[in-house]
C-alpha cells in the first residue's frame, strides 16, 4: 500500500527544518506554484528559535551561568543534531546535559553539565505524579529487629544526583537573580530533589548520603543500603540520613523485604 500523501509530504518536509544546509524540499511552493525557498527558511528559523527558547525555559540556571549569547549558540548546535522526539516541549532537551559535557566551548566549565542534570531533574520532579509522603510515625512503629529488612517505596518526584563538582551550590546560586558569590567549584556535592507537596526542594546530601539514597530509591533493603554507605564514607550517620530522607518526602511507604 503506498504511503498517504500527507504522510509522505511530512516525511520530506520535516528533515530539512533543522539543517540549514539542506535545500527546500520538493513540493514546497508558494502562491501560484512559485518557489518558496525564503518562506521555508523563515519557517525553519522559527522552528529552531522555538526549540532554543524551550531549552532556555528548561535550563535557566545554565543560561545565567553562560550568558544568553553563549547559551543560544550552544543550544542551536544541540537543536540541529538532536531533533525533538516528543510533541511536548517540556520533554525536549533530556540529552542536553550530555551534549554540554561534549561541547567543545564548554570544556572550561566541566561542572556545567552536572548543573544541567540537576536542572532537568528539578523539572521532572515538578511534573512528577502527586503522592502522599511517608509519615515519620510509620517508620517509628517498626520493631528494631525488622528495620534492616525494610524496603522503601520512592516518591515519584524523588531523584538523587551526584557530582564531582559543587554543582548543587552553583545551581542554587544561579536559579534566581541573587547576587553571585565566589564558589569553590572543585568540591564534590550530591543532591536530593523531592516534591512532597507543591514545591520542588533541593537538598545537599552528607557524606555517604548519596550512596544510601540511591540504593534505597532503587529498592535495596535498609540494612544493605546502610552497609554500602558506610563503605563509601566512615562519616555516614544512618539515623540522621534516614530521618533526613523521610523528612524530605523521598518515600511514600515501606514494606518488609524479608522473604521469610
Amino acid at each position: 500500500m503506498p504511503p498517504e500523501p500527507g504522510l509522505s509530504f511530512a516525511a520530506a518536509f520535516a528533515p530539512a527544518l533543522l539543517d540549514p544546509a539542506r535545500s527546500t524540499p520538493d513540493g514546497v511552493t508558494g502562491p501560484n506554484g512559485k518557489a518558496a525557498g525564503r518562506r521555508y527558511d523563515v519557517y525553519r528559523n522559527n522552528v529552531t528559535v522555538s526549540l532554543i527558547d524551550a531549552l532556555a525555559a528548561v535550563y535557566p540556571a545554565v543560561q545565567r551561568i553562560t550568558g544568553t549569547e553563549f547559551f543560544r549558540a550552544m543550544a542551536r548546535f544541540h537543536v540541529r543534531s538532536n531533533p525533538p522526539a516528543s510533541p511536548l516541549l517540556f520533554e525536549y532537551g533530556r540529552d542536553f546535559p550530555a551534549f554540554i559535557a561534549q561541547y567543545e566551548h564548554a570544556q572550561a566549565m566541566p561542572w556545567l553539565s552536572d548543573v544541567a542534570r540537576i536542572e532537568r531533574a528539578w523539572l521532572d520532579a515538578y511534573h512528577a505524579a502527586d503522592a502522599a509522603p511517608l509519615p515519620p510515625t510509620q517508620l517509628s512503629a517498626v520493631p528494631p529487629d525488622r528495620l534492616a529488612d525494610l524496603v522503601f517505596i520512592p516518591h515519584p518526584a524523588a531523584r538523587c544526583l551526584r557530582s564531582d563538582y559543587a554543582a548543587v551550590t552553583i545551581f542554587a546560586a544561579n536559579r534566581d537573580n541573587a547576587q553571585a558569590s565566589r564558589i569553590d567549584a572543585s568540591r564534590p556535592e550530591d543532591a536530593l530533589i523531592t516534591r512532597p507537596e507543591f514545591d520542588v526542594a533541593l537538598r545537599h546530601l552528607p557524606p555517604g548520603g548519596a550512596v544510601f539514597a540511591e540504593h534505597l530509591l532503587s529498592g535495596r533493603p535498609l540494612g544493605e543500603a546502610a552497609a554500602l554507605a558506610l563503605q563509601a564514607s566512615d562519616e555516614f550517620d544512618i539515623a540522621a540520613n534516614i530521618a533526613g530522607l523521610v523528612d524530605a518526602g523521598a518515600f511514600t511507604s515501606i514494606a518488609d523485604g524479608d522473604p521469610s
